[in-house]
Order: structure tokens, then sequence, then C-alpha cells
């Protein structure tokens, strides 16, 4: 049967089995009438089935859109609609599907019977929308075509030295790009094992680690955070890991250190958006490695920071973060205008802020955009503030991230109500469940009189960070 090229805790499949198990989902879809130019949402916990349901689109010339496995049925049902997916493979009838036909996990066909014609997938055919928000609060669809996985799956094959003796451990959410990309294409275009998580607990984590073997792992500082602080008394055999790789939210000098030093692997810190289809930069796993810098570019892609003019600043220089290469989306669903603003004179622009140095090692110095990262998962202030104006008692709502020892940044939430019109920071929060995923929820709601203004008359999120942080 060969090695396991596929593995989660149900499942252990060679490549020749994912191949059939992959055709013959395909071959429901297409009996489905999923084909070319249509989009197939998935909608699953981390396991093997949903890497298939993405493959199995491919196949089939179709897109796929993952969404959030604990999306509420609000939150399903705009990305669902937005992204004008025509199926959905979910985990069961309960699940989220915004009305469309669905296809659940269980019932997915796992035997070809070879009536599907072959057909070469096109590097300019749309393979993923993720959705990622911006400033307006709605989630936009970002448009990644084949070319952009190809290309940033082989960016980091290279720059990680991954070959087909590699074995990864995925444990990050599959609905993100980075999972997809960093743990998923890499390690298959490689012919590497995967071996995936449904979901992370540190001791589960190392036990895996010392049961499977794995020789990499990609992961967020807050389950560096948990790891690290492990009891002394906690040991399991890390050694077969030759490199982990951390991003997605800023992490300090000491945890890096402090987990190398603990648990024996190179950990290398790297930085990217969706837009950019994964990573742009990280630390040599073999060169220098400067800690407090997310690294230089990876192979293949430009990293620069521009003036608030647009010109290319020198080395050193403190602006905008932009990025050039063939892992730069298509652009955004729908949105030409929020294209032509992020895709500008052929960069994209991050809207973070960072300095270059003289070896080409970037460091991340602030935010332009007001994202909250919550242990790495993208929290969107406009998209809370939203549910909360929903309610007819609110009459000016903002929300901030508040530092958190754990999770980095946690949502606040300030709320001023109409004169004369009670509401309760329960009535508030309850709303809040009804419409957001856990992640999204604030950990307090302060009721206030007024909100801080700037000179121009808008609420002012500097100021509000200032005020005392929650219990």
């Amino acid at each position: 049967m060969g090695n396991p090229g596929l593995r989660d805790s149900r499942n252990d499949l060679t490549y020749a089995q994912v191949v059939e198990r992959v055709d013959a989902f395909a071959e429901e879809l297409s009996e489905r009438g999923l084909g070319p130019g249509d989009v197939l949402g998935v909608m699953l916990p981390n396991q093997v089935e949903l890497l298939i349901g993405l493959l199995a689109a491919w196949r089939v010339g179709a897109a796929a859109t993952p969404l959030n496995p604990a999306f509420t049925e609000h939150e399903a049902e705009y990305q669902l609609g937005d992204s004008g997916a025509g199926l959905v493979l979910n985990a069961s009838p309960d699940a989220p599907s915004a009305g469309l036909p669905a296809i659940h996990v269980d019932e997915m066909r796992a035997v070809a019977t070879g009536c599907l014609p072959q057909r070469e997938v096109r590097p300019d055919e749309l393979a993923l929308l993720i959705y990622t928000s911006g400033s307006t609060g709605r989630p936009k669809g970002v448009m990644l075509d084949h070319a952009n996985l190809h290309a940033m799956a082989s960016m980091t094959a290279e720059h990680f030295r991954i070959t087909d003796s590699d074995h990864c451990l995925l444990i990050l959410p599959l609905f993100h790009v980075n999972a997809i990309c960093l743990s998923f294409l890499t390690t298959m275009l490689c012919g590497g094992q995967l071996t995936i998580m449904e979901r992370f607990n540190p001791e589960s984590f190392l036990a895996a680690v010392e049961r499977h073997r794995p020789t990499y792992f990609a992961a967020v500082p807050t389950m560096y955070a948990r790891l690290a602080e492990l009891p002394d008394d906690v040991s399991f055999d890390t050694s077969s890991l030759r490199l982990a790789v951390c991003g997605a939210a800023p992490v300090s000098k000491a945890l890096l250190e402090r987990c190398e030093q603990r648990f024996g692997f190179v950990l290398v810190e790297g930085y990217g958006l969706t837009e950019g289809t994964c990573a742009s930069t990280c630390n040599p796993v073999d060169g220098v490695r400067k800690l407090g810098t997310v690294g230089p570019a990876l192979p293949g892609q430009r990293i620069a920071t521009i003036s608030p003019e647009g010109k290319i600043l020198p080395a050193g220089e403190v602006g905008e973060v932009v990025i050039q290469g063939a892992n730069v989306m298509r652009g955004y669903l729908h949105r030409p205008e929020d294209t032509a603003a992020t895709l500008v004179d052929g960069w994209l622009r991050t809207g973070d802020v960072g300095r270059v140095d003289e070896d080409g090692y970037l460091t991340l110095v602030d935010r332009v955009k007001d994202m909250i990262i919550r242990g790495g998962e993208n929290l969107y202030p406009k998209e809370i503030e939203s549910v909360l104006y929903g309610h007819p008692a609110v009459l000016e709502a903002a929300v901030v991230g508040a530092p958190d020892p754990l999770y980095g940044e946690v949502p606040v939430a300030y709320v001023v109500p109409y004169p004369d019109t009670p509401v309760t920071v329960d009535e508030l929060l309850e709303r809040c469940r009804r419409n957001l995923t856990k992640v999204k929820i604030p950990v307090e709601i302060h009721l206030l009189d007024t909100l801080p203004k700037n000179p121009v008359g808008k609420i002012d999120k500097p100021g509000l960070r200032k005020t005392p942080q929650p219990r």
C-alpha cells in the first residue's frame, strides 16, 4: 500500500487512495451540476474529507470557499451568498447551508466509477475564495487562482527545504489559507506525509509528535505560549522535528527562545497576508535568523516599504509594507474599487507599517488597520460593531483590542446607548452570541455616556485603548 500520504484520526490514505477518493467525490460533484466557474462551499472541521472536497472541486474546474465550521447561520449565509456557492459540503443536516443543496460528509462518494473524463487544471482558473474583512467590516472574498497556489507552495517548499521525506503535522484551522498552503499543498507538492489534527491541545499535540514523528509544523503564537507554559515535568519526544513556523501575529523573542530551548526544534517567524496567498517573508531555517524580525522575502517575492506618496523608501526607513510576486491575489470578488486600492502600481499594499534593513529583513512596527489578532485569529472591529449597532438602543459602538497574556489581544467593546433608552451589558452580549463566532464576542462591554472623538469628529480608538483593560 505504501506510506500514508494523508492521515487523520479516522483515515490513513496513500496517495493512490487519495486520488481514488478525489475522483469519486468529483464524479458526485459533477452529477450535482458543479463544474467550471462554479463554487463549492466547504464547512468542515479539520479532517481528510475537507481536503478531498477542495481537490475534487478543482478536479471538475470549480473553486472552493472554506468556511469556519463554528460559523453561525448569519455568518455562513453571508459568505455562501457573496461567493456564489451553488453547493455545500458540510458536517450534518443541522449545519448551516444558507438554503443551498448540501452533501453531508458521511454521504461523500468514496469509490470512483471512472466515468469522469480527465481534464487539465489551468493556472488561471479560480481555486480558492478565502474571506477576510476590511475597514468596512463586510468580509471580502480574496480570489486565489491555481497559479497563486502553485507559486506559494513552491516558494515555501524551497525556503523550508521540504522534500518527500518530510512529514507535516497540521494543527491550524483549514479554513485559513496558512494551513491549506503551508501545511497541505507544500507537503503534497513535495510528496511528503501530512497528519491532520482536528484541534490543538498542547499535551495531545506533543503526544501526536511523539507518535507520528513529524518533521515540521506551523502554528500561531498562542499555541507556542500554551506549549511553553506546560509544567516542567511534562515531557514528550520531539526529536523528529527539524523546524517549526510561527506566524499570524507578533511574537516575543523570549517565547521563541523558550520554545527552542525546551523542545529542541528550530523556530522561525514569518509574515504574510491572505491577499498574498499565505507567506511573504520568513526567517531562514539554516541561515541568519534575526529574532524580532519576520525575516527576508521568500524566493520569488519582493518586499519594500513606501511613503504616504507611494515612493519606495530606502533601507531602514519606516513606511507601509508592500509585496510583489506570483503569489499576489487576483483581486477581491465583486469589489473592483477595493482591488484597485490594494493592488497599486504592481504592488500589494498590506496596510501594515514596517522597515526593511540593509539585509532585506522586515521588522513590523505597527498596523494601519484596526484589526485585532486574537490567538492568530483575525478579528475585525467593524463586524462586531455592526452587530452591536443592530440593537435599537445602541447610539454608538467601538471595538478595540486589549492586551491579553494568552491570546495576545482580545476584543473589548464600548457602547453609548440612546438617551432614555435603557440597555444592559447582558442584552448586548446575548446579541453578540447569537450573531458572532465565540472568538469574536467581546470579553467586556462598557456602557458609556460618550465616546472620545478626535478633532475631525471620528471615534478616538487610540484613546479608547488607553482606558482600563479587561479583568
